[in-house]
């Protein structure tokens, strides 16, 4: 499908991908998400916002972010001439894609006269963003963390606070992503007068999902156009990881109507057993969770499932629906990479080629080099959609320097 069409199309006017989507809220919240529907609407087809949002990009951002070949990574995993690629949002201001849709939101928040942000976080990448969006734009910010991915992710914490946020410890249930959510939502119900709820993925009631992945797109738009400008052709393949799906959806949906084959990466954790993973795609069904319908991994009476990833910003057991629709479109493949494969994609980058990877990051990788020995030829491209400084400390303390890998 020809993408203008595809983003007529998708979603349609009551937030579906087909089946997927929608908007499941409270009574109390219909009015607040109705504003910001409209709110965003008027706005995305606004020249001087749409101006003002590239200039914030290009000069706080650092947009557009390279594409960058790896050499040394490519010839070493003996996959005879195919080469890997990856889209450096790493190198994006804060670290990792989060920013893209986060100062959107923030602009948006203007737009609308909120005086707050409210979000959840899982690795605290989106914190730290949300954060400095609402550092630039002059606004309060309160983050909502489990108390499990406080612990890992310390450094991002201490990013949150120096830039001015309030950090609200999660300590009920896995004390994870999961929760953090459930407690955001509950914080903005309390407070949707004056805050705007800025999610962190591609998930919950519409219209996130769509502004999500339209603030995101300038992933693939950029990757698209520079590995064109980098080689003459279009990739073979094109991978990023998934957990909510926000760097993938937005790496993906620029090539929907290229002929490449395209790879969502779900973290499988410790295993296919309940509670080992995190791949919602794999093995959930159909659900509801915070507002939206989508394939959720559910327990035995039909509510959401423990789960488990090495990686904070994986561990939701629930998928955006945007991708729930084009795996049953077979528009996009979706595997999965265990603990151990990101780990050693994580040290055989920083080793080869210099960057350390976010551990997110590193199930796409481990996926795209898997791929590589596979076919032998051609190009793939990855969304490396973070930098690892925040996963360093844990992975050292459980995996040493990667010596025994």
């Amino acid at each position: 499908m020809e993408l203008y069409n595809y983003l007529k199309q998708y979603p349609n006017e009551k937030g579906y991908y087909e089946k997927y989507g929608g908007s499941f809220l409270s009574d109390e919240l219909i009015p607040a998400f109705e504003e910001i529907t409209a709110a965003y609407q008027a706005i995305c087809h606004s020249a001087q916002f749409i101006a003002e949002l590239r200039r914030i990009r290009k000069e706080f951002q650092g947009r557009p972010t390279p594409v960058y070949h790896c050499e040394r990574l490519s010839k070493s995993i003996g996959s005879g001439t195919c080469q890997i690629y990856l889209k450096r949002e790493d190198l994006n201001h804060t670290g990792a894609h989060k920013l893209n849709h986060c100062m959107g939101e923030g602009l948006l928040a203007k737009y609308m006269g909120k005086k707050k942000l409210i979000a959840e976080t899982g690795a605290g990448q989106h914190g730290v963003a949300l954060a400095t969006a609402a550092a630039y734009f002059g606004l309060k910010c309160e983050i909502h963390m489990g108390e499990v991915d406080i612990e890992k992710q310390a450094p991002n914490v201490t990013r949150m606070k120096i830039l001015g946020a309030e950090v609200v410890p999660v300590t009920y249930g896995l004390k994870t992503l999961k929760e953090a959510v459930d407690s955001a939502f509950e914080a903005y119900a309390r407070d949707y007068k004056e805050a705007i709820y800025c999610i962190g993925s591609a998930v919950g009631p519409h219209p996130f999902p769509m502004i999500v992945r339209d603030f995101q797109m300038c992933i693939g738009q950029e990757a698209r156009e520079q590995f064109l400008d980098m080689t003459g052709i279009l990739p073979d393949a094109v991978v990023a990881c998934v957990g909510g799906g926000s760097n993938s959806i937005g790496t993906f949906v620029p090539f929907i109507g290229d002929p490449v084959d395209i790879y969502g990466v779900e973290p499988m954790g410790k295993g296919s057993e309940v509670g080992n993973n995190a791949a919602s795609i794999t093995y959930g069904k159909k659900g509801i969770l915070h507002g939206f319908e989508s394939y959720l991994l559910q327990d035995e009476n039909g509510e959401a499932a423990p789960v488990y990833s090495i990686a904070s910003g994986l561990d939701y057991p629930a998928v955006g629906p945007e991708h729930a629709m084009l795996h049953d479109m077979k528009r996009i493949n979706y595997g999965s990479v265990t603990d151990e494969e990101a780990v050693e994609a994580f040290f055989k980058l920083s080793r080869l080629e210099g960057i350390i990877p976010a551990i997110e990051s590193s199930h796409a990788l481990a996926f795209a080099m898997r791929l590589a020995k596979e076919r032998k030829k051609g190009a793939i491209l990855v969304n490396l959609s973070g930098r690892g400084d925040k996963d360093i400390d844990f992975v050292v303390e459980k995996y040493g320097y990667g010596d025994c890998l």
